[in-house]
């Protein structure tokens, strides 16, 4: 595959994501968390980055912006929506932006709901995409700025891509996803193997990303808001799918 990933972490649960083209050699950097540990990645693969992409304004997402900017002389890209946020920013972009590396071409996806004007990143020659903190393994991004119905139209753009996409998220957060995903589909067996698989991981301090579109579809409770069984654990069986899956991020804000 022309693509190669160096995935690391970054703080205390941010993952860093390195991309990089093989023909081409180029390579970008996928949010910037901290510096150090994704100057250690730099190093350690030998890629030299050109470009910065940022899906949201937040702090722990956009911290080495400058930094890395003034070493590597990077574009940085980043939401139109977030632009006055975003330290550094030379490329605003939009839904059906499109940027490329090398010879892949990124398309932009607008995935309000954690922060206003927050973007994911899809690699459709690759089967990639870039979901920070909007799809998270077994979860998803906490409602700061948006009510629910604008994520939970977002949770559905992402989960309309190809089942094998595969998925890198923005942090470590996957076995407390895992414990409160549970609670809510506690007969599903293949949650419940997951978890299993998981609870090793992360004995073996390993991370539990990525994952896939696949298997979110079949263990995330917040991708599942039409299943019965969950509709029958939650008394909503007659609900409209927004309204379960605004019950399901409720419950995660107080488990």
């Amino acid at each position: 595959m022309a693509i190669e990933i160096e995935q690391f972490m970054c703080r205390s649960d941010n993952f860093g994501v390195l991309v990089h083209d093989t023909k081409s050699g180029e390579t970008a950097i996928i949010d910037a968390p901290e510096e150090a540990p994704i100057l250690k990645a730099i190093e350690r693969t030998g890629w030299r980055p050109t470009q910065l992409w940022i899906t949201h304004h937040h702090a722990d997402h956009v911290e080495a912006n400058l930094g890395l900017k003034q070493r590597f002389g990077l574009t940085i890209t980043g939401p139109k929506a977030e632009a006055a946020k975003i330290p550094g920013i030379d490329r605003q972009v939009v839904e059906g932006d499109t940027l490329t590396l090398g010879t892949e071409r990124v398309e932009v996806i607008e995935t309000p709901g954690h922060t206003a004007g927050h973007i994911s990143l899809y690699m459709p020659g690759a089967g990639i995409a870039f979901t920070a903190d909007t799809l998270f393994a077994l979860g998803c991004g906490r409602l700061f700025e948006c009510k629910p119905p604008v994520m939970f139209e977002s949770m559905k753009k992402l989960a309309a891509l190809p089942l094998e996409t595969v998925v890198y998220c923005g942090h470590e957060y996957t076995l407390s996803n895992a414990r409160f995903a549970l609670t809510i589909d506690p007969t599903n067996s293949a949650l419940k193997e997951r978890v299993r698989e998981i609870e090793k991981l992360r004995e073996d301090d390993k991370p539990t990303l990525p994952t896939t579109i696949g298997a979110e579809l079949s263990t995330n409770p917040f991708l599942r808001f039409h299943d019965k069984a969950i509709r029958r654990n939650l008394g909503m069986e007659d609900a409209t799918d927004e309204a379960v899956f605004t019950e399901i991020r409720k419950r995660k804000d107080l488990f």
